[in-house]
């Protein structure tokens, strides 16, 4: 039980892969921050992981904003006594169709909850992360971002600036004993 005691914020985790994984984690013993946009959805994985004897809190908010942000952080401070991890799972993308049809709205969009989100994750985590003497980013990207689809330019170059970002945080981020993934 590596995340026994562990406090972990999962984003985009009022369903699919974002919901598994904060599943996980709580049956292996972490305090997990849920967080969805959708507050009907985060609700309910909250309360089976509750249900099941895991230890959940549903935070909803919106991973494009800072100030949601900062009530994650410390939401899970309170909840946990501590920031421990932050699965940066959110994602969205526009309908498959060609790079020329996607609106500039659709454009902002995919931008802001796929690479914005991280962005404000680090603003808000690695102070908190820094302070208990490290933690770990998990950023979930796509093979999207490495080996691209007609139809989904935006979304592809989306998910290759999570892989280089990710990559670059890491360099950053290790002397002060942060991992990310």
């Amino acid at each position: 039980m590596r995340v026994q005691g562990k406090s972990i914020i999962v984003t985009g985790a009022g369903g699919g892969i974002g919901e598994g994984i904060a599943r996980r984690l709580a049956a292996e013993g972490a305090a997990v921050i849920v967080n969805d946009i959708n507050a009907e959805l985060g609700e309910k994985v909250t309360a089976a992981i509750n249900a099941a004897g895991g230890k959940a809190r549903f935070v909803a908010g919106d991973v494009t904003r800072g100030d949601d942000w900062a009530k994650l952080v410390k939401a899970a401070q309170d909840f946990g006594g501590r920031l421990d991890v932050v699965v940066n799972n959110a994602g969205w993308t526009h309908r498959n169709r060609p790079m020329l049809e996607v609106s500039e709205a659709e454009f902002d969009k995919v931008y802001a909850v796929n690479m914005k989100s991280i962005y404000l994750s680090a603003l808000h985590a690695v102070p908190a992360m820094r302070a208990g003497g490290g933690g770990s980013f998990i950023n979930i990207a796509s093979t999207a971002g490495v080996r691209p689809r007609p139809g989904l330019t935006w979304y592809n170059g989306s998910k290759a600036a999570v892989i280089v970002t990710s990559k670059s945080m890491a360099a950053e981020l290790g002397p002060d004993n942060i991992r990310v993934n």
